[in-house]
């Protein structure tokens, strides 16, 4: 299985999942995502997936400083509704770090661990996206825009021909390296393309 060097870089998110545990998966419900993970269920690497993992990274940090975070203990609101624009593709890396679900979601043990009713959209806020800890209410409000990483000047006329059905076999996997080096580029200004507010 080939993929570009720099997934190996990124920073994983690590978790302490209290189901797994109990439910013998992983010693002490300890475990980790990293990009690949995400990018093998979404089936791409995209300025959207790379957002999603990045503001899911970002805002588990701030709601718990110094420690793992509990998957299945996390809220998570978006502002759009589930079927607008990219919002499902972002909810369903989300629900994959977080655990968190609507209601399609897992309905727990004897009323405890349930992951259903987690997620929810259209919600009145003006945020990318709004992560609650269960346990303690604490809230962060997450901000992503990308706008300031431009993709390369080249990667316009080389999409064209390919949706056109003209391009070479060299022009198609130049302009995925062109686009996975915008990817790249995302990650390497977190700083630039992501803000955290504590609400």
């Amino acid at each position: 299985m080939n993929y570009p060097e720099f997934f190996e870089k990124i920073e994983v998110i690590k978790v302490v999942d209290p189901l797994s545990n109990v439910l013998g998966a992983f010693e002490m419900g300890k475990y980790e995502f990293n990009f690949l993970d995400v990018v093998k269920s979404a089936g791409h690497s995209c300025p959207t997936v790379a957002g999603a993992y990045l503001i899911t990274a970002e805002a588990l940090k701030a709601l718990y400083p110094g420690e793992l975070a509990v998957r299945g203990n996390i809220k998570v609101e978006f502002k759009e509704p589930m079927q607008e624009g990219v919002t499902g593709v972002i909810s369903n890396v989300v629900s994959q770090i977080t655990g968190a679900t609507d209601e399609s979601g897992f309905k727990g043990l004897a009323g405890k661990f349930a992951r259903h009713s987690l997620m929810d959209f259209s919600a009145n806020i003006n945020s990318s996206a709004r992560f609650t800890r269960v346990d303690s209410g604490k809230s962060v409000d997450v901000y992503y825009d990308p706008s300031s990483i431009a993709p390369d000047q080249n990667m316009g006329p080389l999409m064209q021909k390919m949706m056109g059905g003209h391009a070479e076999p060299s022009e198609i996997k130049e302009f995925g390296k062109l686009w996975q080096d915008r990817v790249k580029r995302i990650f390497e200004n977190t700083n630039r393309v992501i803000r955290v507010v504590e609400v």
